[in-house]
């Protein structure tokens, strides 16, 4: 439902210590260019959007090391607040003491108070330490997802997600994610073709393809001891071959059994998802980097034939191979140096 676009709604975005500057940058622009698309109809509606600190010395620090003086304190904001969005969190400060007063003035928040209220990347750890999130499906930076489940068990994270809404509580994923909120708020508030618009004023999709789990890592780094580790460049050479449990154990010197234990006990996978996982992440790599025929990529990282590469792809990256290479193909193959870069990559025989 599109909500009575006539009436200015006021927008105050917290940007949280520590944060990318996209994270409350992002979202504003996006706030303040519907209201250049909104004048441009005729419309008197639009936001009146304020960039506030969670703190009294309406002082923030940002990740490039500038400070941002604010004009206001969150909690000194008197005014019918229509859309919160908490823009970001560097978790050094989650817990502070100087942090206490507004996670208190935040939990207090109804929806009666407040129609709309949202986070941008880390920002829905402030939701959730305010107790926002409890019961409610939410979403974060991929990176920080599992974090996120092992400290906040209440809250049902989706890490796959740009942007999750449930109910009156929004939460967007990485930097960027705020935009792609931003965007569906706009499109909620005054229909599709001021979204729009406001789209292609920041050359930015309305809705963009793919999900976030496109952009994470499927398997995580290990430490130098872990026995994953030790099989990496084993694993690299012997992609193509079918590497089942007895293989594996044999160039071990392991019983297949006690094999397994070890290796789940230390990745946490077994062996035969492990396997499936690294030759994704390869054939990846393969798609970023190289020209190289898909069914080509296929046979050297075992992924069989196109259409078991095309199932296991949709499985894990929620995309196709095709569509994942026109999407995170390397930047620098439009310059013209992709040859060159590509004769410099050293890939498993």
């Amino acid at each position: 439902m599109i909500a009575n676009n006539q009436q200015r709604k006021q927008v105050v975005i917290v940007a949280m210590s520590g944060n990318t500057l996209l994270n409350f940058a992002g979202p504003a622009d996006v706030f303040t260019s519907a209201n250049n698309c909104l004048g441009a109809s005729g419309s008197e509606a639009g936001y009146d959007v304020l960039i506030a600190s969670p703190t009294m010395d309406k002082r923030v620090s940002s990740s490039t090391g500038m400070e941002i003086v604010c004009q206001y304190c969150a909690m000194e904001i008197k005014t019918p607040i229509d859309t919160l969005i908490i823009a970001g969190n560097d978790f050094q400060m989650l817990r502070k003491p100087e942090y206490k007063d507004f996670y208190q003035w935040l939990s207090f928040l109804s929806e009666n108070q407040t129609r709309r209220i949202g986070s941008v990347c880390g920002g829905a750890f402030s939701l959730a330490e305010a107790g926002l999130l409890n019961g409610k499906k939410a979403t974060t930076h991929w990176q920080l997802s599992e974090r996120l489940k092992k400290e906040y068990p209440l809250v049902d994270v989706d890490a796959t997600a740009f942007y999750t809404s449930d109910g009156h509580i929004y939460t967007s994923g990485g930097v960027s994610s705020g935009i792609d909120l931003a965007l569906a708020l706009v499109e909620e508030d005054h229909g599709k073709d001021i979204a729009i618009q406001v789209a292609r004023k920041l050359v930015f999709y309305l809705s963009r393809p793919g999900f976030q789990v496109q952009f994470g890592n499927l398997l995580p780094v290990y430490e130098s001891s872990n026995i994953a580790e030790k099989l990496h460049n084993w694993f690299n050479e012997n992609l193509h071959e079918p590497l089942d449990v007895a293989s594996i154990a044999d160039h071990l010197n392991m019983s297949p059994r006690n094999f397994t234990r070890v290796f789940h006990k230390q990745t946490g996978l077994p062996p035969a998802k492990f396997i499936e996982k690294l030759r994704v992440e390869t054939a990846r790599k393969y798609l970023e980097d190289t020209d190289m025929p898909l069914d080509c990529i296929a046979e050297k990282c075992g992924l069989g034939g196109l259409v078991s590469m095309r199932r296991t792809f949709l499985r894990h990256l929620m995309t196709t191979p095709s569509d994942y290479r026109r999407a995170f193909r390397t930047s620098l193959k439009v310059a013209g140096v992709g040859d060159i870069l590509q004769s410099n990559l050293h890939y498993p025989n």
